[in-house]
């Protein structure tokens, strides 16, 4: 592995982690940075290295994955132990169980029924998505859009009290609903958790919720998208050599300790200010992208 190119993979990584959870969009910032800087593959094979960076992009996202899984560790894990009641008065105290959580696998019920409408168009137009809409201008485009949305709905909802606290006040039908937001970002430069976030709020899930559910819902998206690159990568070329699966390792785990951080601060900051700052870092960054684009045209 060349110095400057794990300089990149480790920058990559700062940017998924950074990015996944707030909703400014960890995909378009990848592919943005792959724009300016972009991660040179050591191989002859020009096709394995752009079916390798397509599989990077997205597998790399799995230590953010395993941060929130590691964080919500007691609201995600539905098997608990225990101890049962005395049956008479000559025991002294039950023995331990493994019991399940009914909240706990009622709340992963609706996680699944939101990733359906996402999953299944996603296996439809993956490879057309990923063909014609990962370009700049599209990607910059989904910024601005987005952000005013981000801007419209918060000031809509200023100083209502929306009435979904929790993720378990969230019914079946508002987790389809959110889930179909979620299709919006199959669109580069959209943002899942931002898709998902926006989704929650114009159904009345105030922001700490809708962020919670918005990490729920990243992971068995975020797997089962990895898991679908890989595949395809292993069909068409094998497995990764020594370099690509070291270029993986290393951005996970950065991606990892970054995210760790990244949710922390997003759970914290939702609790006393709305989501319009990210707003307009979107509509500067979207504006900012097409500038670089349409200045030097003219000249």
């Amino acid at each position: 592995m060349v110095f400057i190119e794990i300089i990149k993979v480790i920058l990559l990584g700062i940017v998924e982690g950074i990015t996944e959870w707030l909703p400014v969009s960890s995909t378009g910032h990848i592919l943005l940075f792959d724009e300016v800087f972009p991660l040179q593959i050591a191989t002859s094979d020009g096709a394995r290295s752009a079916a390798f960076m397509e599989t990077f992009k997205v597998v790399i996202q799995f230590g953010a994955i395993l941060a929130v899984v590691l964080l919500f560790w007691k609201k995600l894990f539905p098997l608990k132990l225990q101890k049962n009641s005395a049956k008479n008065n000559n025991e002294k105290e039950g023995k331990m169980q493994l019991v399940a959580d009914m909240g706990i696998l009622n709340l992963w019920g609706k996680v699944l029924v939101a990733c359906l409408p996402a999953a299944i168009l996603g296996l439809l137009f993956d490879d057309i998505l990923e063909k014609y809409l990962q370009t700049p201008f599209v990607i910059s485009l989904t910024l601005i859009l987005y952000g005013v949305a981000f801007i419209v709905i918060e000031n809509r909802n200023k100083n209502k009290d929306l009435p979904i606290k929790t993720t378990a006040d969230i019914s079946y039908k508002q987790a389809l609903l959110i889930g179909a937001f979620q299709v919006l970002s199959l669109i580069p430069g959209t943002s899942r958790s931002g898709a998902t976030i926006l989704g929650a709020l114009l159904i009345g899930v105030d922001r700490p919720a809708g962020s919670e559910f918005t990490f729920f819902l990243a992971i068995p998206v975020m797997l089962g998208a990895s898991a679908l690159k890989i595949l395809k990568f292993f069909l068409d070329f094998g497995w990764f050599s020594g370099v690509e699966l070291g270029y993986i390792l290393i951005a996970m785990t950065v991606a990892f300790v970054v995210s760790m951080l990244a949710v922390k601060f997003l759970m914290n900051f939702v609790k006393k200010h709305d989501f319009k700052v990210f707003g307009w870092y979107r509509i500067a960054l979207g504006v900012l992208v097409i500038a670089t684009m349409v200045v030097p045209s003219l000249f």
